[in-house]
């Protein structure tokens, strides 16, 4: 994306005539178009003093795209909450809609929230429907691919994929959703409770939370329990009460899926203590955690190094740079590939430090002293392999780790 996505918009959006009546309704559209061919995940329209910044996020990474004059700014946002079905004469409250073009294979979530220069808007892209299907199609290394498909084919427990927000975690559940329908043959039955619901997944009940009707996800799944449910989906488990929903329908005979806010695999345990869960459940519930982050693909004009700064501490025999060209857009990358933490409770001392409440550090240690691979070390291995450079780690994962971390030989 970067530089020449702006160009090539700003260059569109000039050839639009602002007195034209119909000049808002184009701006906007040619904005999604733009960020629908880039394949922006997020669309932000930020006011300011000095108009409406358009920025959109592409690879994970944020940049400016266009600024319209802050008189337009009421109208921008007006003709996207019109898009949206969101009210227009609130502005000043937060507001969540979609829109949906039955033409495009792309649905956009829209929110509203207002600020010091007007209302902020942001517009959630979901990837087409046909991408990252099933398992197979996510990348994920065989160490993780074939152990996960095995517990998906399990009667009861709880799979968790967790990671910042952004890293593709609900991508992820959905496929493994896909994966359960496609080999249960229909003899499962399959329900979800989330919020909001991102993608229809054939074969599976979803229901949608409706907080003034009384349905949040705790009180949903509780109901859902009784619907002769075989696998459950919770779209994320973001408090206590979800959490012991959750926890406790895995324990009465139902696989569970669902997704979590936590930096990695043994935080995602540390988490889940901190909120009241009890270790003992955590021990017999937890089948396994899936800790995933997306990292920036180098393209292929990327040139090694040899300076061992350009490491930036990381335990890796090799690097490369991006460069930038016109195939990359500029930024010296294309694509994102998945980056996981695999960790299951089947091991011995690993349950124990569960059930003695042992800390995060503790519990990485000993999955390490396992031979799980931490992110850092698949980090590392992507750096030897040229698929990314110390630089895109470090901006992914920080710089509060890895120079202790040996990349141990790929699987």
């Amino acid at each position: 994306m970067g530089q020449p996505m702006a160009s090539g918009l700003c260059e569109e959006l000039a050839r639009l005539d602002p007195a034209d009546p119909e000049y808002v309704a184009r701006s906007v559209d040619l904005v999604l178009t733009a960020a629908r061919h880039a394949g922006a995940s997020d669309v932000h329209f930020q006011p300011t003093a000095d108009g409406l910044e358009v920025k959109c996020r592409v690879d994970g990474v944020l940049a400016t795209v266009a600024l319209f004059p802050a008189k337009l700014a009421v109208n921008l946002t007006a003709r996207l909450k019109v898009l949206s079905g969101l009210l227009t004469y609130h502005t000043d409250r937060p507001q969540e809609g979609r829109i949906r073009l039955p033409q495009d294979d792309v649905e956009m979530r829209v929110c509203t929230f207002p600020t010091l220069y007007g209302e902020r808007t942001v517009v959630r892209l979901f990837g087409g429907t046909q991408r990252y299907q099933r398992l197979d199609d996510l990348g994920l290394p065989e160490d993780v691919l074939g152990p996960l498909r095995r517990l998906l084919s399990e009667t009861s427990g709880t799979v968790l994929v967790s990671g910042p927000a952004g890293s593709g975690k609900t991508t992820t559940v959905y496929a493994c959703l896909r994966e359960i329908v496609g080999h249960g043959g229909g003899a499962r039955s399959l329900v979800s409770i989330e919020d909001p619901i991102e993608v229809a997944v054939q074969g599976v009940a979803q229901s949608q939370v409706h907080p003034p009707a009384g349905l949040d996800l705790a009180g949903g799944l509780r109901f859902l329990m009784r619907q002769d449910p075989e696998v459950i989906m919770v779209g994320e488990i973001r408090d206590r009460a979800t959490a012991e929903a959750a926890m406790q329908a895995s324990l009465t005979g139902h696989l569970l899926l669902s997704t979590f806010h936590a930096g990695s695999a043994a935080e995602t345990i540390s988490r889940l203590l901190d909120m009241g869960i009890e270790p003992y459940v955590l021990r017999s519930g937890l089948l396994a955690i899936v800790n995933q982050r997306l990292l920036r693909r180098l393209c292929s004009c990327a040139t090694p190094t040899g300076d061992p700064h350009a490491r930036l501490g990381l335990a890796v025999q090799r690097a490369a740079t991006p460069r930038g060209c016109s195939q990359c857009g500029g930024t010296g990358y294309r694509g994102r590939f998945l980056l996981v933490e695999f960790l299951t409770l089947a091991r011995g001392e690993l349950a124990r430090a569960i059930l003695a409440r042992s800390d995060t550090a503790v519990i990485e240690r000993l999955a390490a002293e396992a031979g799980i691979s931490s992110r850092w070390q698949r980090a590392c291995r992507a750096v030897d392999d040229g698929l990314t450079s110390p630089a895109e780690v470090r901006r992914v994962l920080g710089f509060s780790g890895g120079a202790g971390e040996q990349p141990s030989p790929s699987p």
